[in-house]
């Protein structure tokens, strides 16, 4: 009694409000707190998938998952048998296994998701796929189809495999899969237009994440959509 505490307030499974007291809140031991692990996401033991692992983007998430203590990185990569700095980083960090995952084809997402669905409790979803052009002054409608397939209609063949299993497993204990994360580029808000078929890309791919926080509600899975200036 008397004691200076903080509080902190939460989102539980059912997305009601939870207020924590802490009396020590930068003290380490509070990572492995069963109960605040319920309320947080912390990569801390938790099995990760990053969707493309080959961009320096990739590379650099799952050095820094490893660094925050994540038990496995599933590295996705299209055409692994393309040999290049990216793969042989990743072969070198401890914990990190590659997995073939061609988000362009329903097949290769249908696949990774029977393999490995059931064990992802975050899925870092960062493809990329960079190319110049407007509307009036841009490469083709064949530029642009390639960029949505990868970006906006890659999105949603992982939202329709990896989706439904992630919700099912929201209160799954403490293996529970826990957050949806999206990196987006920060024209998905204001268009620029020399990259203007690019941003219309990330545009689409906002709402649809908007969509899919809509259809996790409830569950204790999290959407959250990082935006990052010209990567």
């Amino acid at each position: 009694v008397g004691d200076a505490v903080v509080l902190r307030l939460f989102l539980d499974k059912a997305d009601r409000a939870v207020f924590m007291a802490f009396s020590d809140i930068e003290h380490p031991d509070l990572r492995e707190d069963i109960q605040l692990r319920e309320l947080t996401n912390d990569p801390r033991h938790r099995r990760v998938l990053i969707t493309d692992a080959r961009t320096p983007a990739g590379v650099a998430l799952a050095a820094a998952m490893i660094d925050a203590g994540a038990k496995t990185i599933f590295a996705g990569l299209a055409e692994g048998w393309k040999r290049d700095a990216a793969i042989d980083r990743l072969e070198s960090m401890e914990g990190v296994s590659i997995v073939p995952l061609d988000l362009t084809d329903t097949r290769s997402v249908e696949e990774l998701c029977g393999e490995i669905g059931g064990k992802v409790d975050i899925l870092v979803h960062n493809a990329e796929h960079v190319r110049p052009g407007g509307v009036m002054a841009g490469r083709g409608i064949a530029d642009a189809r390639a960029l949505h397939d990868k970006l906006v209609f890659g999105f949603m063949r992982l939202a329709e495999n990896f989706g439904p299993v992630m919700r099912s497993r929201g209160a799954d204990g403490v293996n529970a899969a826990t957050a949806w994360v999206n990196l987006l580029s920060v024209y998905a808000y204001a268009n620029w237009p020399a990259y203007g078929q690019h941003s219309a890309a990330h545009a689409a791919t906002l709402s649809l994440a908007q969509c899919l926080r809509g259809e996790m509600l409830g569950s204790g899975v999290r959407v959250v959509n990082a935006f990052a200036g010209p990567l």
